[in-house]
């Protein structure tokens, strides 16, 4: 029971101090299928994403958690100067991919990507001059980083290295699940998905798990009715996966962010990508300004 609660999608581990949850494929892939392209995307998303950067003159973004790249090749889309950085190759191929047949296009040519990790950011990422403008860490990514340890160094660690990428004046944009709620009411906020469109038949089982009376992880299994290819002679594939979170409450991640930035910065909260609204969204994304 201990094992089935505690262990992630797989054991492979793409850089020291992360287990990369993908690192097997199957999930990469069902992912890939089941959050879709750009075009996937609801149209409230994008503009909210889009305004902010924008409207913040923002030129160039750090995308540390770029995944597929679904993110990514929206920003390099809209006009951004795109760095896209994740810690799993798995996850990795399918932007390389997008990169690779849109080449022709300027912007896609200078699309940098990366493997990098959190704990060794600095290390791993050139930071351009005092900074980027925009570090953006969206799709509940931050939360993979599990606690092992106990005390948390680890979230601390990585969010002071995103925080160092940062140039002053810039901002940080980071989002996560409704924690608050899930742990509060041992189950997900329903309700319709703010983020993408997704048109697969899918379930999703919540489990939350609780040790010295502290909440440790969450687990979130998926049941993923996956489409029959054209040309596939097989039936539709059902598919099933797990993926582990650590799960930050509102107050507590600000502190935490407030500490990566030593103070020096603003804060916002949206919820559902409406600034302050807190009854039972699906996702709570925190602007993090750099004074």
């Amino acid at each position: 029971m201990v094992d089935s609660v505690y262990r992630t999608r797989s054991l492979g581990v793409a850089a020291v101090g992360l287990p990369d949850q993908y690192a097997d494929g199957k999930a990469a892939k069902v992912w890939q299928l089941y959050i879709g392209d750009t075009r996937s995307r609801t149209e409230e998303y994008r503009s909210w994403v889009v305004s902010l950067l924008k409207g913040r003159g923002c030129r160039r973004v750090l995308d540390v958690a770029c995944g597929t790249g679904v993110d990514s090749i929206m920003l390099v889309e809209e006009g951004f100067d795109v760095m896209s950085v994740d810690a799993s190759d798995k996850m990795l191929k399918y932007a390389l991919k997008a990169r690779w047949e849109r080449r022709k296009e300027p912007a896609f040519d200078q699309w940098v990507i990366e493997e990098a990790n959190w704990l060794t950011l600095p290390d791993d990422v050139q930071r351009p001059g005092n900074g980027f403008d925009a570090v953006i860490c969206l799709g509940n990514s931050f939360a993979h980083l599990p606690d092992f340890k106990g005390d948390q160094s680890d979230q601390k660690l990585a969010l002071h290295n995103i925080a160092s990428m940062v140039k002053p004046g810039g901002v940080l944009i980071i989002d996560h699940r409704n924690y608050d709620y899930i742990l509060d009411t041992g189950r997900a906020p329903q309700g319709k998905n703010v983020y993408y469109k997704s048109d697969l038949t899918q379930d999703i089982t919540t489990s939350v798990l609780w040790v010295n009376s502290k909440p440790h992880m969450v687990t979130l299994d998926y049941t993923v009715q996956v489409p029959q290819l054209p040309g596939q002679q097989s039936p539709p594939e059902l598919s099933k996966f797990r993926l582990s979170y650590y799960p930050h409450r509102v107050e507590s991640f600000k502190e935490l962010l407030q500490d990566a930035f030593q103070g020096k910065c603003e804060q916002s909260v949206y919820g559902d990508f409406r600034k302050d609204h807190l009854a039972h969204p699906n996702r709570c994304a925190l602007l993090n300004d750099l004074d």
